[in-house]
């Protein structure tokens, strides 16, 4: 009967109960499908959904490999996250240590004088007491679930860091990609502005020799001396944005870099625009950000479990075993074996709420933790959508924006045909002049906008955790 009762007893403690609530995963709030788009379609020769396709392969650039490499081994926000991942591992090594005993090795000594006027002897007496042995501290035995709870709210906050370094290295790859982007379309569009300022200098050299002549107006002149002006005032801000963009590369990439590959050009840019976008469920499996909160969620979920298992009684045992003695000598002597075991039952009576307060406070937490998981899934949705959206508008318009360019330029050699023929006049030449130093900016920035819309596509459907990516 003995062996029986004890036996139900050691089963109890292994398996015990769980007061924590089953986990079931909220819906999600958004639509079954993305909003239709005709240009959203993959192209035909692309199969593979972005999470499948690695970042070598999705940004085919080298000199751009080079500087994500270099970004990925020295960012420090990329380091904070990777550290983050440590101390969460820690904290749940921490808690498991408290599902098994915790058996320590124990030594101890003492020596003491009580004198004769407090003694019945009237003598001084002098006394010594010596223990060696194991010690069991103090041991929670977890009948209600509240330790599990918390370890697997540990591993939960564990594993959501975790996801949450995955959702930084994407962002990172993203970033550093669209700074690289950004710093290359100014580079261009400052050596448009620098070809263009020399030749309205030569133009406006000639035009102050024909009015020197008498063969021009002042108004032709002060024409192309604005033109000018305005070409030096946007070689200026062209300078600054360059050095702006290449100095917020370098904070991406963590170092300085030199001897990197020769950059391409916008133009030669062989990113993949085209990406099937699949279903809005699959968003829940490849972005690690939503994943993260989904272990926010169940870890909150866990820490209801251990509130309420606060509302029952909680055992814990203190043990020890070793030897005694009065002399060092005699800690091994027949008879010197000494034992303690102090079960202790902690139940709550009076606790003015809180207890009750703390179930509130988890429950409440839980409720905060849906909403942001739910969050999590409307911005990844809105991220893909925004991007699919712009996909096809923007091939459009670097399309529209091209025809207007090639106008543009042969409005200008017509018009300087015109002018030399004496049909037009200068002012003609000088309009189409500007006319095509914007479209070709407004052309560079066009093809930037387009690239920068297929890394935030890439990035929004879980691509670029990968370096490299077998097909399957």
């Amino acid at each position: 009967m003995k062996k029986s009762t004890l036996t139900l007893v050691i089963a109890g403690v292994l398996a015990g109960c769980s007061m924590t609530p089953e986990y079931v995963r909220p819906e999600a709030p958004v639509a079954t499908t993305f909003p239709a788009d005709t240009a959203g379609k993959a192209a035909p020769n692309v199969t593979r959904i972005a999470s499948d396709i690695g970042w070598r392969e999705f940004f085919t650039d080298a000199r751009l490999q080079s500087i994500i490499t270099a970004a990925l081994d020295n960012n420090r926000d990329l380091r904070t996250a990777a550290l983050r991942i440590e101390e969460a591992r820690a904290q749940y090594n921490i808690q498991s240590a408290d599902l098994l005993p915790t058996i320590n090795a124990t030594a101890t000594g003492s020596r003491a004088r009580v004198p004769g006027s407090l003694n019945s002897t009237g003598t001084s007496i002098v006394t010594s007491s010596y223990q060696v042995g194991l010690s069991l501290a103090s041991f929670e035995l977890d009948f209600f679930g509240r330790v599990r709870s918390l370890n697997e709210a540990a591993l939960s906050q564990y594993l959501a860091t975790e996801e949450a370094r995955r959702a930084a290295h994407i962002s990172l790859i993203a970033e550093v990609a669209k700074a690289y982007l950004a710093e290359r379309a100014f580079t261009e569009q400052l050596a448009l502005a620098q070809r263009t300022l020399v030749g309205r200098e030569k133009g406006y050299s000639l035009a102050k020799q024909r009015f020197d002549v008498g063969a021009s107006s002042a108004l032709d002149l002060r024409a192309n001396e604005a033109l000018v002006a305005a070409a030096r005032v946007a070689v200026a801000t062209l300078t600054r944005q360059r050095v702006q963009a290449a100095n917020a590369l370098t904070l991406l990439i963590g170092k300085p870099l030199t001897d990197l590959p020769a950059a391409q050009a916008l133009s030669s840019q062989n990113i993949v625009t085209e990406l099937p976008a699949g279903l809005p469920s699959d968003l829940l499996t490849n972005r690690p950000d939503i994943r993260a909160a989904e272990e926010r969620l169940k870890a909150s979920n866990a820490n209801i479990g251990a509130a309420r298992a606060a509302f029952f009684p909680r055992i814990s045992l203190t043990a020890s075993l070793g030897t005694s003695s009065n002399a060092l000598s005699g800690l091994l002597d027949a008879g010197s074996r000494s034992w303690t075991f102090a079960p202790q039952l902690v139940l709550p009576i009076f606790d003015y709420g809180r207890n009750s307060g703390n179930l509130t406070l988890a429950e409440v937490r839980k409720n905060i933790a849906v909403a942001d998981y739910e969050k999590t899934i409307q911005v990844a949705f809105r991220e893909v959508a925004d991007a699919l959206a712009a996909r096809g508008a923007l091939t459009d318009q670097i399309e529209a924006q091209r025809v207007a360019t090639e106008a543009q330029a042969e409005r200008l050699r017509l018009s300087d045909l015109r002018f030399k023929n004496g049909v037009a006049s200068s002012l003609d030449v000088l309009d189409a002049e500007r006319e095509l130093f914007n479209a070709e900016q407004a052309l560079v920035q066009a093809r930037l906008l387009r690239l920068t819309n297929a890394i935030d596509l890439y990035r929004a459907l879980g691509g670029g955790l990968r370096e490299k990516v077998e097909s399957k």
